[in-house]
């Protein structure tokens, strides 16, 4: 995982701790002072929400707990490997893509983040720049050239 990948599971670990814990508590006992708690819809949303927030958490304390940082400025070279920002274009239509390669749990394609876990990225890992690369998708077969690596 990337820095800004652990920091952002990090901040949202935060954020569900000193914020959302304590609204959803607060909802609890406002919902529970209105009555029976059999027919109180609030009441039970809230419980849900309870219920999601401490899930996540602990699914975050597990991520963060095993979580193994690679510092990608620290890397170099042309070869694609985790943490590289790979420029690509398809060989069919031209068109250019720029993504970076990073853990699971950080990926957000429309952000330009793919999983290293993604067929395209599995692909590409061990080639350099020139290479050219087929990946299997629901569509068809699709090529990409690599046109360029970096590390930042």
């Amino acid at each position: 995982m990337t820095r800004e990948g652990l920091d952002a599971l990090e901040e949202e670990r935060r954020r569900l701790k000193s914020e959302e814990r304590p609204a959803v508590i607060k909802a609890i006992a406002e919902a529970r002072e209105h009555g029976d708690l059999s027919e109180n819809a609030e009441y039970h949303a809230a419980r849900e929400r309870q219920s999601f927030i401490e899930g996540r958490l602990a699914e975050l304390e597990d991520i963060v707990s095993r979580a193994d940082v690679i510092d990608t400025s620290k890397l170099s070279g042309n070869i694609v490997r985790f943490g590289a920002t790979v420029m690509v274009a398809d060989e069919d239509t031209d068109e250019e893509s720029t993504l970076m390669i990073v853990g699971s749990h950080e990926a957000d394609i429309d952000a330009g983040r793919l999983s290293v876990t993604a067929p395209l990225a599995r692909a590409l890992i061990g080639k350099t720049i020139g290479d050219s690369v087929e990946v299997n998708t629901p569509g068809g077969g699709k090529s990409y050239e690599i046109c360029d690596v970096r590390f930042e």
